[in-house]
């Protein structure tokens, strides 16, 4: 009975999903991971923070990276870690999907205050760089004998 409505709406949102991709191309954006498994763009590397009482553990997973590629400073609270990932392009290929990070990358992790910027070791294996930040001796929690 309403059928000329359904072709309307079918052909309006169907123009609009058309123009949404058009900007999306023109911009070079998606809005959002291509799957479950994927990161927005600019989150390169994934990483995991974890803490205990004695020190802060940062895991950035680089696999495929040069250890001596990497540049790790930390500058009061703030570790930063940057590099550049290079994968080989064969030539005449288009990609259909290309998950793979290449190129220059830069992450700023502000970590808690009481940790200790003098010590801190890094260490690379099997393509994850693990940093461990000891945290400061003087706020460390102290037990106080009663007596």
């Amino acid at each position: 009975m309403f059928g000329y409505l359904t072709d309307i709406e079918g052909d309006l949102f169907g123009q609009f999903r058309r123009l949404q991709q058009e900007i999306d191309n023109l911009f070079n954006t998606r809005p959002g991971p291509a799957s479950i498994r994927a990161v927005r763009r600019g989150s390169y590397p994934p990483i995991n923070v974890g803490g205990t009482p004695n020190e802060v553990d940062v895991y950035l997973y680089v696999s495929g990276m040069d250890p001596d590629k990497l540049d790790i400073s930390i500058q009061k609270n703030l570790l930063t870690v940057s590099g550049e990932r290079k994968t080989e392009r064969p030539e005449n290929v288009t990609f259909y999907l290309r998950e793979r990070f290449d190129g220059g990358f830069r992450r700023v992790i502000s970590l808690p205050e009481d940790v200790d910027p003098d010590r801190v070791e890094a260490k690379y294996k099997d393509g994850i760089l693990h940093i461990r930040i000891q945290r400061q001796e003087a706020v460390k929690p102290r037990k106080i004998q009663v007596s």
